[in-house]
């Protein structure tokens, strides 16, 4: 079974390695990624964060009581658009705190699937923000780095405290007492 990582691990700030197209084994990790994601309340999820160098990223932003993941095979952001909007985000490897995140509401994205065949998709809304998110992480990018300078600084502080007192993937909710 995988493992999430959690932040300060060196693995989160590295740029995955490309994946081969039409790797059977992807099938095999995109499941347990997506098994992972799913047991810890996520809505998407990269290998980096399971401790695989790979860019691969499951994501599920559908209705909580319909599950419909899509896998991302070397996904790459190929624009975004639209007035930014600051919203707070969790991660699953960064557990116990949300950040206030600035993004482009509106995303275009390049992937292969797991049969390889090649796609682009334009998103909106959650979709395009998980996406970003997602790419982020295969390209070394966590929360802390994406954030503002302010807001990074209070993120740390907030992730050191959420951390010392025992928060896991999946708790974004999570308040800790230093402000």
């Amino acid at each position: 079974m995988l493992k999430i990582i959690t932040s300060p691990d060196p693995l989160l700030n590295q740029i995955a390695e490309p994946c081969e197209i039409g790797d059977k084994s992807l099938k095999k990790l995109a499941k347990q990624m997506e098994r992972v994601m799913y047991d810890t309340d996520g809505v998407g999820i990269a290998a980096p964060q399971v401790g695989v160098s790979k860019r691969l990223i499951v994501v599920d932003c559908g209705p909580e009581d319909v599950r419909d993941p899509m896998t991302l095979v070397n996904p790459e952001l190929l624009e975004t658009w639209g007035e930014p909007e600051i919203e707070e985000e969790g991660c699953l490897s960064c557990p116990g705190i949300r950040i206030p995140i600035e993004r482009k509401p509106n995303a275009k994205v390049k992937y292969h699937d797991l049969k390889g065949d090649a796609w682009v998709v334009e998103c909106d809304g959650l979709l395009a923000r998980c996406l970003q998110h997602e790419i982020d992480h295969l390209n070394g990018i966590t929360l802390f780095e994406a954030a503002s300078p302010r807001e990074r600084i209070k993120a740390l502080k907030l992730y050191e405290e959420a951390r010392r007192m025992g928060a896991k993937p999946g708790d974004t909710d999570f308040e800790p007492k230093v402000r």
